[in-house]
């Protein structure tokens, strides 16, 4: 039979000193038995609530009332309430995180998801700002559901309104995602380096011409790709030094490997873009675990081929499981950001799988989706605030998305 559990709320204007004199209170009931099983604080413009889970054979409201009383936690505007509680214990090994990320959100949003949880059979235990800006961030604890169940009705509801969401297990095992792996073209990076190539050459309506054909299913990734790379043929290589300076990193780009590897993450890219133009780049950035196709260049010029297998939609996936193992971790500690269909089998295999500004079908395949163009915003989802997020970056250069020169 489970211990009588009481629920201690403390309310009122914060003052130094209450938090002390609540625990010195409750720690002085009697009994071996009586333990405190959880506890929630949180201050909102001076305002506190405090509250204090306690569980013991014997235990009832007037002994800790008494002993509330004995240590004067009440007085000076704030109030204490005792009441009886199921055991919590009981939904400990169901708690889900669900995160919502808007440029601004709204009360009558937030309703639609609260409806949706209630709907669930959940209830949500807590609520935490987690970003103020580039973008609007709050992280629910919600107790209740399977993590398949409340997934769905968060992505129905939340993408009704508006919100990007991703809704996952709660957990250390969140922090634990210590290998974060990219797309490059349109993900990392504004640009498709195969359409600035295309440009140089002179074969930009060409090279789009294929693209677009790949992009309806008409051809696979990987036929798409030589026949693109076909119409470079004869290009100085020089070209992709100035490609590469004309390229441009996503908003928040900087920030998110940054701050990844500040805070001891792996941050890696996994792109069907090219060697030559991205391994420069990422040397730039920090980043040293790269897997992309390499053109073939004979007396300074493109022949139009590539060198080594090509690195199509299998082959991402393949490449993300290569890097964990090198990294050293499974696959339910990695991450994996993307936009296009050829990062389907990628995002899939991950531990979380983010679409990235993706088209519905990518979305789709994805544990959470991004709309936002701040690609910085995926820390959110990883439960990293936007305070620990300058605490790292310090006094960081700026990340405005300019050309990667600049």
């Amino acid at each position: 039979m489970p211990r009588p559990t009481f629920l201690v709320t403390v309310s009122g204007p914060d003052r130094v000193g209450v938090g002390a004199e609540l625990f010195a209170a409750l720690g002085a009931l009697e009994g071996d038995d009586v333990a405190l099983m959880d506890v929630a604080q949180i201050t909102i413009r001076g305002t506190l609530v405090l509250c204090a889970e306690v569980a013991g054979e014997g235990l009832g409201p007037e002994a800790i009332t008494g002993a509330l009383a004995t240590r004067e936690v009440a007085g000076r505007g704030i109030e204490v309430r005792v009441e009886a509680v199921t055991p919590s214990d009981e939904v400990i090994g169901r708690r889900l995180l669900v995160t919502l990320l808007a440029p601004a959100i709204r009360a009558d949003q937030l309703h639609r998801v609260f409806a949706a949880i209630a709907a669930c059979g959940a209830t949500c235990e807590r609520i935490v700002h987690l970003a103020r800006y580039p973008v609007e961030c709050y992280e629910l604890v919600v107790a209740g559901p399977d993590l398949v169940r409340l997934r769905a009705a968060m992505a129905e509801s939340a993408g009704a309104v508006g919100l990007d969401v991703a809704t996952q297990r709660a957990g250390l095992h969140r922090r634990a995602k210590h290998l974060v792996v990219m797309d490059a073209d349109s993900t990392l990076l504004q640009d498709e380096v195969i359409d600035l190539l295309g440009e140089a050459s002179g074969r930009a309506a060409e090279v789009a011409a294929i693209t677009a054909a790949a992009m309806a299913g008409e051809i696979d990734f990987a036929e798409a790709l030589r026949r693109r790379v076909a119409l470079l043929a004869g290009l100085e290589a020089r070209v992709l030094d100035e490609v590469r300076a004309r390229l441009r990193l996503s908003p928040g780009a900087r920030t998110l490997v940054r701050t990844l590897a500040r805070l001891g993450y792996v941050p890696a890219v996994v792109s069907g873009g090219f060697v030559e133009v991205l391994e420069p780049l990422l040397a730039e950035l920090g980043v040293t675990h790269l897997a992309a196709n390499r053109l073939e260049v004979e007396r300074g010029r493109l022949t139009g081929r590539l060198r080594g297998a090509v690195v199509d939609r299998p082959g991402k996936a393949a490449a993300l499981r290569r890097f964990a193992d090198e990294v050293g971790v499974p696959l339910a500690q990695t991450v994996a950001v993307g936009d296009g269909a050829n990062d389907i089998d990628m995002l899939t295999a991950a531990g979380l799988g983010i679409a990235f500004n993706a088209k519905p079908v990518v979305a789709a395949h994805a544990d959470a989706a991004l709309s936002v163009p701040y690609l910085d915003a995926v820390l959110y989802f990883l439960g990293i605030s936007r305070e620990e997020i300058d605490e790292a970056d310090g006094a960081g250069e700026p990340d405005g998305g300019g050309p990667t020169t600049g």
